[in-house]
């Protein structure tokens, strides 16, 4: 039996899954109702649960940092540390995770937004700090630089265009595509290739991102 709970719960995975496809084409711009409609929650009930757009997107964000710890303590359960690691990009990647960024600077950060968040770095540091003792990941990479990674691959621009255009037809092939993009991002990480560019991005690209001008 389907309880009220268990409806709250599956409307908000869907609410979610349509954030990020909203977000990926129309930028900090979505609006509620293109992303109700997306999900396929009536515009009247998403405002029962969610008085403002702030509102919503707060959960949101909370419901993709649970994600993200969820399969950063799953990366960690794995005794291979380059299997965990890659694991996790590969998990965040595919969740879309980073796909929120857009709403960066435009909504409050709780305390819980920011507990979990602090949470969610310590669980990544720990995952690369392990890879790097265990000489599986290049020692120039940051924790930083993975999330970077994850933001930047999260989405597929091609993936999108071919959904804007109802081209099913084209779509397993791009996400065969993206699979293999995946893979030789994750080969790059690994210790034998050439020094990278610069200096380590540092940790305000995130926390300064989040913070209203």
């Amino acid at each position: 039996m389907t309880t009220r709970r268990d409806l709250t719960e599956r409307n908000d995975r869907a609410l979610l899954q349509a954030a990020r496809d909203v977000l990926a084409e129309d930028g900090a711009h979505a609006s509620v109702a293109a992303i109700a409609t997306r999900a396929g929650v009536g515009i009247g009930s998403l405002y029962r649960r969610y008085k403002t757009k702030e509102e919503l997107f707060q959960q949101l964000s909370l419901l993709s940092l649970d994600h993200w710890n969820e399969a950063a303590e799953q990366g960690l359960a794995d005794p291979d540390p380059w299997a965990g690691l890659a694991a996790f990009i590969r998990g965040c990647v595919e969740f879309g995770q980073g796909s929120l960024a857009p709403v960066a600077g435009t909504i409050e950060v709780t305390q819980e937004m920011s507990a979990k968040a602090r949470r969610g770095d310590e669980l990544l540091d720990e995952l690369v700090r392990r890879a790097h003792r265990a000489d599986v990941l290049r020692k120039e990479v940051t924790s930083v630089d993975i999330s970077l990674l994850i933001e930047q691959l999260g989405r597929s621009p091609l993936v999108d265009q071919l959904r804007k255009q109802g081209r099913d037809d084209l779509l397993p092939a791009a996400a065969e595509a993206r699979r293999r993009l995946i893979a030789i991002a994750l080969d790059g990480l690994r210790p034998g290739h050439d020094p990278l560019p610069g200096s380590p991005p540092g940790q305000e690209l995130f926390t300064d991102r989040w913070s209203r001008q």
